[in-house]
């Protein structure tokens, strides 16, 4: 079975490393200086929100992405 993907216009992101001792998250913060265009697999895309798309990454991290399309627009791509 072939996997599909989805082409995002992505920018600054947030990762999230897990959790600390005291149950709190650990994050780390990325800022770009400009969007840019990656190919990311759609069974990696977790949740959506008007501003940001939440994706998994390796070793159990999690990256919340600034993205640059129309909410509705992806919506309407990834429902489909």
């Amino acid at each position: 079975m072939s996997e599909k993907f989805i082409e995002l216009t992505l920018g600054s992101h947030m990762i999230s490393h897990g959790y600390d001792a005291n149950n709190n998250e650990v994050t780390e913060e990325v800022e770009v200086d400009s969007f840019s265009k990656k190919i990311v697999a759609i069974s990696r895309i977790k949740s959506v929100s008007e501003k940001y798309i939440l994706t998994d990454y390796l070793d159990g991290r999690w990256i919340y992405w600034e993205y640059q399309e129309d909410y509705k627009t992806l919506k309407k791509i990834l429902l489909k």
